[in-house]
């Protein structure tokens, strides 16, 4: 009510917005710019909050909507005016550690796993059991790099080479985002950008973070003891809520345990 008295000045609100699970497009993915889009305008629009929080729980995904979301997370809080504070939960590391480079200043906990600055393409290879049922594969194309790394076909070098400079043009603007966003802050480590990753304490030491710091201690920290919070979060609909779409978000649940035990989470 304070903020509709005159005169009287109303305790500070921050904004806390949850990215948490892996990063893919589409409405079925747990983040993704369509998904956080409206949770984030929300977040930097209503009211007139002092600050808005991220809190960050992802070992990556796509680039392109790591790059998205946290576009938008800057284009937000350069028109509002509002500062962006970032937390990592467990893992912040690949487009995770994208995200988390969108804010202000990044914080952690001291097991937090924060980093992967690095490009990963995976795939499988099912040409051999393929031709030991019996079974060819017959793929005609009108360009020679239509069928470049199909799975049921003999991998070629050419193709191998193709992918590896796709891989090094994202990981170079992977780099040079990370750079403009933490710049005299990083380091001068040779493994900074070669994919490893580490605790927080170390991440701190590398200048990847700004401390070790958890939400609540922090923000009242920076904003006083009498901050209160809002959180954001998506909204699911009708169907999802009840279960109808069941076996897509176990499958999707399976993929995303995966991309967490990469870090031995």
């Amino acid at each position: 009510m304070k903020r509709f008295i005159p005169f009287l000045k109303a305790d500070p609100v921050v904004s806390v917005v949850r990215l948490a699970g892996s990063i893919g497009s589409g409405p079925r993915s747990p983040l993704s710019d369509e998904v956080m889009g409206p949770v984030l305008e929300r977040a930097f629009r209503r009211g007139k909050p002092a600050a808005v929080a991220l809190v960050i729980n992802s070992p990556g995904g796509s680039p392109v909507q790591s790059a998205l979301i946290a576009a938008r997370i800057r284009r937000l809080s350069a028109e509002r005016k509002v500062p962006v504070h970032a937390f990592v939960e467990d893992v912040a590391a690949s487009g995770g550690y994208w995200l988390a480079a969108a804010a202000d200043d990044i914080w952690a906990d001291t097991g937090s796993i924060v980093g992967s600055i690095g490009v990963i393409s995976a795939g499988f290879g099912a040409h051999v059991a393929l031709a030991r049922q019996g079974v060819e594969r017959r793929v005609y194309t009108s360009a020679d790099s239509k069928s470049m790394l199909d799975p049921f076909l003999p991998e070629k070098p050419e193709d191998v080479a193709r992918l590896k400079e796709l891989l090094g043009g994202l990981h170079d603007s992977f780099v040079a985002y990370v750079r403009s966003r933490r710049g005299a802050k990083l380091a001068d480590d040779a493994d900074l950008f070669t994919g490893r990753f580490w605790l927080g304490a170390r991440a701190h030491e590398l200048g990847l973070i700004d401390g070790i710091g958890h939400l609540e201690p922090k923000l009242k920290e920076l904003y006083g003891d009498k901050t209160r919070f809002a959180r954001y979060g998506r909204r699911r609909g009708l169907f999802q809520r009840f279960g109808a779409t069941l076996a897509q978000d176990a499958l999707a649940g399976i993929e995303e345990r995966a991309a967490f035990a990469r870090f031995g989470l």
